[in-house]
């Protein structure tokens, strides 16, 4: 109902052509499934976003930083928090297990304080292509997906989680494998408060700007070595838009999409991790990215800073460039009464997804563009039956499905940049994608004018989706 799409079917044919949608959020009484997806992605399902907040839109949203902390590891070599170690099944329609996020990792024990944990959770050795999924225990399981896999790969994703009412995650995952299953590891970043929050730390609202570069070793300094970190100063510092940081003590974090471009001569396997100081040397014990040689591959990070004004970029092994776009930061001490203020929706709700009829089946092709609105989105949003408001940004998990090829014999390499419709496109990136494997990351989209985001794609014709897992208040 009520659905707009201004289709452009020469977009196929022509360079940069622009073609609008508008999204729908509506909750539908009876959801029923619209259509089979192939595996990895998780299936479509129109379920309609709840939020988590049930207190008013007074106070609560604020984002308080964690030492990054392994909270949860299924494997036997290191198993933490699971009384059973060993691979976690695939149930598919169900959860494969539940963890206690309350007090683990510095998250306050009291359930009343926590509106959402900032998690990284991680794929290991899969035995077949699937995906994965969490939130709050006893939640509906929706249809989204953090996590897309491929047999044997190694895959963290970050997400914004609200906990269940006692306190858990529950953590599902599908593989088409039969009997399929995988190790996981979660590690805490930070956490978000309630309005109810007893603490005395006020915790830091997000300011999501339109992304830009901050930082490209293959533009100055060369690849970082094996258990190499380099320094990168964030206050003060001028993105490629011209944007500028605030050179503020105020500003405590950045929300970085961190991208390791390891296809050197010399690289490896390797990790790399986003730190407040100078490691010196010594490996931290949680990671931000996982790649093999020759990957490209980007996660967002929500990456704590130094009293300095800078962070550190840590590579464990081999020779890799890493590139660091910003989507956002952190401020504290806002007198604002509700700018910044993130809310989470109860469970994460598939916004869109191209491959399905509902939004044309057309994939995005090469060097094109196309408009999101997300008014009627934005609109549906409720906290205790009453609308959120105006905002200013979703947050959520951009994945791309599939990368289809211009040429039967190029195999194509691209990459998908969000932007605020009204803003000039920047030379920076969400995510990067090859034929093959669903592609997830982390995404903080900032609306444009009449809520309105751009997505471009560089290259061979590009099926995505958009899972929404909280919102930014204006």
């Amino acid at each position: 109902p009520h659905l707009r799409r201004d289709r452009e079917l020469r977009l196929l044919r022509y360079g940069r052509t622009m073609r609008s949608r508008r999204v729908i959020a509506r909750m539908l009484a009876g959801a029923v499934l619209l259509g089979a997806v192939a595996a990895p992605v998780a299936p479509l399902v129109p379920f309609g976003p709840s939020i988590a907040q049930a207190t008013g839109l007074g106070a609560g949203g604020e984002f308080h930083r964690l030492t990054p902390t392994r909270i949860y590891d299924s494997r036997p070599e290191t198993p933490l928090n699971e009384p059973v170690p060993g691979p976690k099944p695939a149930t598919n329609t169900a959860p494969a297990f539940s963890l206690g996020i309350l007090g683990e990792g510095g998250v306050p024990v009291n359930p009343a304080d926590v509106l959402a944990v900032v998690v990284n959770i991680t794929v290991i050795a899969p035995t077949g292509s699937g995906w994965l999924n969490a939130y709050g225990n006893g939640a509906p399981a929706g249809t989204a997906s953090i996590v897309n896999f491929a047999a044997g790969q190694t895959v963290p994703n970050i997400a914004i989680v609200r906990p269940g009412a006692d306190g858990r995650l529950a953590v599902q995952m599908y593989t088409a494998a039969t009997n399929g299953s995988a190790h996981v590891a979660i590690d805490v970043f930070g956490w978000f408060s309630t309005s109810g929050y007893s603490g005395t730390d006020p915790g830091a609202r997000v300011e999501p700007i339109a992304p830009g570069r901050l930082f490209d070793s293959r533009a100055g300094g060369g690849a970082l070595g094996q258990r190499t970190a380099v320094p990168i100063m964030v206050r003060g510092a001028t993105l490629t838009t011209g944007e500028v940081i605030p050179d503020d003590p105020t500003i405590t974090g950045v929300m970085l999409n961190v991208t390791a471009v390891n296809d050197q001569p010399a690289s490896s396997a390797t990790f790399v991790s986003v730190l407040p100081a100078d490691p010196a040397g010594v490996p931290p014990t949680t990671s931000n990215l996982n790649v093999v040689a020759g990957q490209i591959k980007a996660n967002m990070v929500f990456a704590p800073i130094g009293p300095d004004g800078r962070i550190w970029v840590y590579n464990d092994a081999g020779s890799t460039n890493v590139v660091v776009d910003v989507a956002g930061f952190l401020r504290t001490g806002s007198s604002e009464p509700t700018r910044g203020r993130l809310i989470p929706l109860t469970t994460p709700f598939r916004v869109f997804d191209t491959r399905e009829a509902t939004w044309g089946s057309v994939a995005l092709g090469p060097k094109q563009s196309e408009d999101w609105s997300f008014a009627d989105f934005a609109s549906s949003v409720k906290v205790a039956g009453v609308p959120a408001g105006p905002q200013l940004a979703v947050i959520g998990n951009l994945t791309s499905a599939s990368l289809g090829r211009q040429a039967p014999s190029a195999a194509p390499r691209s990459y998908l940049t969000v932007f605020p419709a009204d803003a000039t496109q920047p030379g920076s990136s969400n995510l990067n994608m090859v034929e093959g494997p669903a592609v997830p990351n982390m995404a903080i989209l900032k609306y444009g004018a009449a809520t309105t985001v751009r997505v471009y794609n560089d290259a061979g014709y590009s099926h995505y989706l958009f899972d929404a897992s909280a919102i930014v208040l204006a």
